[in-house]
């Protein structure tokens, strides 16, 4: 008799689906599975936690980091959970079937590892670095390690220029058929400094094609597209706003749905939380952002003060040398200016207050914040001169013009409406219900103003959530004061926000009260 064997069973590497389950996480830029320890596929090698998987449903496929639970609430056996961003991705609805398997490890990981041990990187190594980060294969603890090797490791001039290329050429590449197309950036760390949504509407007026997509804040009180949404839309389709700025010659738009060097936006969501902001890494940023947006002219600016992100002249120069060899080997013009950074710009701080500003500035409203006026007018006249038929030193003189006579207004109402028009009145604007004030202690001349700690008075009260939230000046750098006069009013959506907004300003008010000795005059360009 013969002795009979089990029954061969044909392979099949098709693993049983796992459903779809849409878990409320929001895991910032980072795709996020959850899958149960009691699963049968978490027993498989290669599915252990913070594991990279492949996920695919309908056609699409993701990666994600994995994270495992022990809660049948979170997911039950049968079930895999994708967080908010990770679901929006796969773009597939709860209860789909979908399949889960190991992800190949990133290819360029070797040159990562290269980094981390200090060696210099090569032009196809930065460009498998940055495919690998914008198609999201790297996990957070991988960016990370690339973002402290870039910082540690000092990346020379050359590899700068090898970064800024690789992100320009993931990702989508704009091409305005025209020439000039300009731009304007400021590095930041500069409360209020909402200069852009004044020049933008001056050059726009001029004629000058000028497609601006900002930022959202992320550690600020406000960014442009915060300020902007005040007034307007800014979450629009890229196909609508090319059609705008072909229109109107320019946009104030938010720039987190265009695809511009996506894996800067990856990058970003790691910096910000380890307060990493190298040189190297911040040319990087903004260039790739600036030439993927098919600008061909761009002016810089760079503020320097004691509470700013660059704190000196020789680092401000430093920085300037950078960015002009970069531009220069990415095909790009620039022109940089170093800018007086020792205390907010404008009044307001926050969402509404800065609109509040802006609007009084292009009305030439008689209580409109003169230095915000005055920057902005010199920076784009600066930008005017990119006009081949604007001779060296009028431009200040034509943006004054522009503004003085009411075009910038008009061509600014004309964006508004075309990006989709909220209501506002600069008069009477909608600011949060509960505020303070912060006064003087003593009698004296103001001699300093601390931007990151009235910054985060301003986020502590809110600000930019709640757009009325923030912090309106009462007093500047070189104004006298008396014991008990208010320096600053504070306004918050919340009493809770309101509390620690208050106890924050207790312990610093971000003022320091002195004699006029005691002020510190930086010699910048303007």
């Amino acid at each position: 008799m013969k002795k009979s064997h089990p029954e061969a069973v044909p392979l099949d590497d098709t693993l049983s689906p796992l459903s779809l389950k849409r878990v409320g996480i929001d895991t910032y830029r980072e795709n996020v599975a959850y899958l149960h320890r009691e699963c049968d596929l978490y027993r498989a090698e290669g599915f252990q936690a913070l594991s990279k998987v492949e996920i695919r449903a309908n056609g699409r496929r993701i990666l994600a980091s994995l994270n495992v639970v022990d809660d049948t609430s979170i997911v039950d056996c049968q079930q895999l959970g994708l967080s908010e961003d990770a679901y929006a991705s796969l773009g597939t609805e709860e209860g789909h079937p979908v399949s889960v398997s190991q992800a190949e490890p990133p290819a360029s990981i070797p040159a990562l590892h290269r980094k981390l041990a200090g060696e210099r990187l090569s032009r196809d190594d930065f460009r498998g670095i940055i495919r690998d980060i914008a198609e999201l294969r790297y996990s957070k603890i991988e960016l990370t390690a690339f973002v402290v090797a870039c910082d540690r490791g000092e990346l020379d001039r050359e590899e700068v220029f090898y970064l800024s290329d690789a992100m320009v050429r993931v990702g989508r590449r704009l091409d305005w058929h025209e020439q000039p197309v300009v731009d304007k950036h400021c590095i930041g760390g500069i409360p209020g400094n909402r200069t852009s949504m004044l020049v933008v509407p001056i050059v726009a007026a001029h004629g000058l094609l000028c497609p601006k997509t900002s930022s959202r804040a992320i550690t600020s009180p406000s960014g442009t597209a915060d300020t902007m949404e005040v007034l307007a839309d800014v979450d629009l389709p890229f196909d609508a706003l090319g059609d705008i700025v072909r229109t109107h010659r320019g946009c104030l738009a938010w720039g987190g749905t265009s695809q511009l060097s996506p894996a800067d936006d990856v990058l970003i969501s790691v910096e910000r939380p380890l307060s990493i902001d190298s040189p190297g890494q911040m040319v990087a940023s903004i260039l790739s952002k600036k030439v993927a947006a098919g600008s061909t002219h761009l002016l810089l600016d760079i503020p320097v003060g004691p509470h700013a992100k660059v704190r000196s002249m020789p680092e401000a120069r430093q920085l300037r040398k950078l960015f002009e060899f970069v531009a220069g080997r990415m095909g790009l013009t620039l022109d940089v200016v170093i800018t007086d950074g020792s205390q907010p710009v404008g009044r307001g701080i926050g969402p509404v207050l800065e609109a509040r500003d802006v609007m009084q500035v292009l009305s030439n409203h008689p209580e409109a914040p003169m230095d915000l006026r005055q920057k902005a007018l010199r920076l784009a006249g600066r930008m005017l001169e990119f006009d081949p038929d604007v001779r060296g030193g009028d431009g200040f003189g034509i943006a004054r013009d522009i503004l003085d006579s009411g075009r910038a207004l008009e061509k600014m109402q004309a964006i508004i409406a075309a990006q989709g028009a909220k209501s506002f009145d600069p008069d009477a604007p909608p600011l949060a219900a509960h505020h303070f004030e912060v006064v003087a202690h003593e009698a004296g001349m103001v001699t300093g103003i601390d931007n990151l700690k009235l910054a985060r008075i301003a986020r502590l009260a809110g600000a930019p959530k709640a757009a009325g939230a923030g912090v309106d000046l009462l007093a500047r750098i070189g104004d006298r004061v008396e014991a008990g006069q208010p320096l600053y009013r504070v306004h918050a959506a919340f009493r809770n926000e309101l509390a620690f907004a208050h106890q924050s300003s207790e312990r610093d008010s971000g003022f320091s009260i002195g004699q006029a000795a005691q002020i510190t005059r930086l010699n910048v360009e303007f």
